[in-house]
């Protein structure tokens, strides 16, 4: 912060209370509100960082600061305020006078704590966790040093989707230099450590890890380094809490245990049920005789691989605040490396366009295969090697994807796929994740009729084993109903989207994002079937929400906001539609940039706005500046660039500049034609454009033609009855009529009219 003691002029600095990788607390008081708050100033945002890596570290905060300011529970740390300066993001929060626990073992000299604090912070913590869960949010990356006891004996969870932003912001553990944000060691579930999928339950698991360790004085598995860490997180069963104290009382030890239990499915079934049996415990507890367990025998975990070995966090931090971890190779994961979790990790947005969310962690990434190891897998059991490689080899595919590297990720990800079905079976929630990916990638290189395959057999294969409603299967679902949309299979497309929708309000509630982005592709349909005032109405329900918990520049409000345009623009509604988009370019410059695809894109529908609002100089201006961004941002072959240049065409043509319509509209039919392929919608429309020019300049011939050839090619590829090939056919009648063949025209006419059955 420099040498200010006032930031964003409200907020005055007095003393840092606490200080770690992730920045820095000061005290401070709201000048405003006169009251004393806590302000966390994260780790400046270097000029060496990229700027579009910037741009989404700002972008995600945010959105994170967003949603933790809306959880409104007594049990989680209030955030008041967010923002920026003097290129420092900061959170302004409740000020609160207490210590973490970790602190508070530490200050006990690591001594279990008495068993009435162990069951009235294990009851609390359970309370906030149901709240926050019910909300669609998962905390991953729970432990002592995230959990606040204060003077009057309140416990609030910190950080939530907070902790873990940042380069090398210090409350969350790195494990390797691979991009993998992982929870620290000790407190993590078995499925963040094998990539697995991570919901409610992995919070439920560290809170178990939690608890042991305050009820004993040690986690669970407090070994040497973190390889031996995870590995018995993931294979070792502990001894219970009472074979370490004979006092805990008998329905803590089963909850302990439970919660720590290697399957998600064998804990509690939420916060809310643990919660229960809490308090039912709590209320009919009992003096129980010492519990005598045998300890463990000795236990070599299985040996580190290569790519492990040198992994650093096996000692367990009294104040994690002050740790240090390696940082990722990603750049944009160096400066953020958590993001909210609201479903299970492999759920994608299947919105018209395309914006994808991450996967979950997993153990290892890289190709390379693993070197080979003294350990035996068990007979049928894969190693713990070749599924650490296989999650690594699937982290790098989504990695490829987000790069927009589609071919290579799905090579990838069909190869994991196939690894993953002979090591671990068909059925296995892996391999159907793989095979998910797989259908991504597919609908992402325009190959909607083999994603729609693989959608069919991966939503039914989960259906059936993780059930109808698993966040997994809604997920494969809504990305089959979008593939139906992208073969025109609209119809179908709704009924899909409508089931989905009705499960997701069901489960997660109208606000959850998931929700919300179904509805989405709900209204972008019914646009589709040409039930425009639907469209409209759905689409603009979805903006306000999405504005009212995300904020109006976040990316999904405007993607929401630029199908609301659209709608406008098919209603007749013109002038609003070109009002929207032109709020629509301007807040995508300014959050995105002025040269991200999406600000293009909204710029590129004010230029078509304006062009059939009959403003075509305003409208040429646009494309040319357009064409020029496009080039230089995307590249002169991309078909967003050519799609430019052929609207820069048509308002030539509009202008009465028919001999540079003409040229330009030949260019980029001549390069639609090499680029997409002769016969491709786009080429051909090109080409009705030159024809168009043509007749303009009297060379009706040669429109004739062009209006011929056009015809053919639609006739072949789209059949006779389609719309596109009888508007060909009436093209080429009423240039004959032009030529003066009135005979062959109405064979013409004739002929499309005999195409269309009643």
């Amino acid at each position: 912060m420099g040498e200010s003691r006032l930031i964003q002029g409200r907020y005055r600095l007095h003393e840092v209370i606490g200080r770690g990788g992730m920045g820095e607390v000061w005290r401070a008081t709201d000048e405003a509100l006169g009251r004393g708050v806590a302000v966390k100033c994260l780790k400046p945002l270097g000029p060496q960082q990229d700027p579009q890596v910037l741009t989404v570290v700002r972008e995600r905060f945010r959105r994170e600061a967003r949603v933790a300011a809306a959880l409104q529970h007594r049990g989680i740390t209030v955030v008041h305020d967010f923002g920026e300066y003097d290129g420092v993001l900061f959170l302004v929060m409740e000020l609160l006078e207490g210590r973490n626990l970790s602190q508070l073992l530490t200050a006990n000299a690591q001594h279990p704590l008495p068993v009435h604090d162990l069951v009235e912070i294990a009851d609390q913590v359970a309370d906030a966790l149901a709240y926050t869960h019910h909300q669609g949010i998962v905390h991953r990356d729970l432990k002592p040093a995230n959990i606040m006891r204060l003077r009057d004996g309140t416990v609030k969870i910190c950080d939530f989707g907070i902790a873990r932003l940042g380069t090398d912001m210090g409350f969350t553990s790195k494990l390797t230099g691979t991009g993998i944000a992982m929870g620290t060691p000790h407190y993590m579930s078995p499925e963040q450590i094998g990539g697995g999928e991570i919901d409610h339950r992995s919070d439920l698991y560290s809170l178990g890890c939690v608890l042991y360790e305050l009820a004993t004085g040690a986690p669970p598995f407090d070994l040497g380094d973190s390889w031996a860490i995870l590995i018995g997180h993931r294979d070792t069963v502990p001894s219970p809490p009472r074979a370490h104290r004979a006092e805990l009382p008998d329905y803590f030890d089963r909850i302990v245990v439970d919660l720590l239990a290697k399957v998600p499915e064998e804990r509690p079934a939420d916060a809310g049920d643990l919660r229960r049996r809490i308090v039912s415990g709590r209320a009919s507890t009992t003096p129980v005789a010492p519990l005598v367990v045998p300890g463990p025998g000795p236990h070599a975990p299985a040996p580190a691989p290569a790519w492990a070995r040198g992994i650093t966090g096996g000692h367990r931090p009294t104040d994690a605040g002050a740790v240090t971890r390696p940082v990722s190779h990603d750049p944009t994961a160096a400066v953020l490396t958590t993001e909210w979790t609201t479903a299970a990790p492999s759920t994608r947005a299947a919105e018209p366009s395309g914006v994808t969310t991450g996967a979950g962690a997993a153990l290892a990434t890289g190709i390379a295969s693993a070197p080979a190891t003294d350990r035996t897998p068990a007979p049928g059991a894969p190693s713990a090697e070749l599924v650490a490689v296989l999650a690594g080899r699937y982290r790098a595919g989504m990695g490829l994807g987000r790069l927009g590297r589609w071919d290579e990720a799905e090579s990838v990800h069909r190869s994991v796929a196939e690894h993953r079905a002979a090591a671990l079976g068909e059925d296995h929630p892996d391999t159907l994740a793989s095979h998910y990916e797989v259908g991504f990638a597919l609908a992402r290189l325009d190959r909607p009729a083999d994603a729609l395959r693989v959608f069919d057999r991966v939503a039914g294969t989960r259906s059936r084993v993780l059930g109808e409603d698993h966040p997994d299967t809604l997920a494969a679902r809504q990305e089959r109903a979008y593939a139906l949309g992208r073969l025109g299979r609209h119809p179908e497309a709704y009924e899909g989207y409508v089931t989905v929708l009705a499960a997701r309000e069901r489960t997660v509630g109208p606000d959850h994002p998931d929700t919300l982005r179904c509805r989405h592709n709900l209204a972008f349909t019914l646009g589709r079937l040409g039930r425009l005032e639907e469209s409209y109405r759905t689409a603009q329900e979805v903006a306000e929400a999405r504005t009212r918990l995300l904020g109006a520049d976040h990316p999904d409000t405007l993607l929401t906001l630029h199908e609301v345009a659209y709608t406008l623009g098919r209603l007749g509604r013109g002038q609003e539609a070109l009002a929207q988009y032109r709020a629509l370019a301007d807040a995508r410059e300014a959050t995105l940039g002025p040269d991200h695809p999406d600000t293009l894109a909204a710029r590129y529908e004010t230029g078509v706005c304006l062009g059939r609002l009959g403003q075509a100089a305003d409208a040429l201006d646009v494309c040319r500046d357009l064409v020029a961004a496009r080039t230089r941002a995307q590249g002169a072959d991309r078909p967003e660039t050519l799609r430019a240049r052929h609207a820069l065409a048509v308002n030539l043509g509009r202008l009465g500049r028919w001999a540079e319509a003409r040229t330009e509209s030949e260019g980029v039919h001549a390069d639609r034609a090499r680029v997409l392929g002769p016969d491709h919608p786009d080429t051909l429309l090109s080409r009705r454009e030159t024809a168009v020019a043509l007749g303009r300049l009297g060379r009706e011939e040669e429109a004739l033609e062009a209006y011929r050839a056009i015809g053919e090619a639609r006739t072949r590829v789209l059949g006779p009855a389609h719309p596109d090939t009888l508007a060909a056919l009436d093209d080429e009648a009423h240039c004959l009529e032009r030529l003066g063949r009135p005979t062959e025209a109405a064979a013409l006419h004739l002929k499309a009219a005999m195409s269309v059955d009643p």
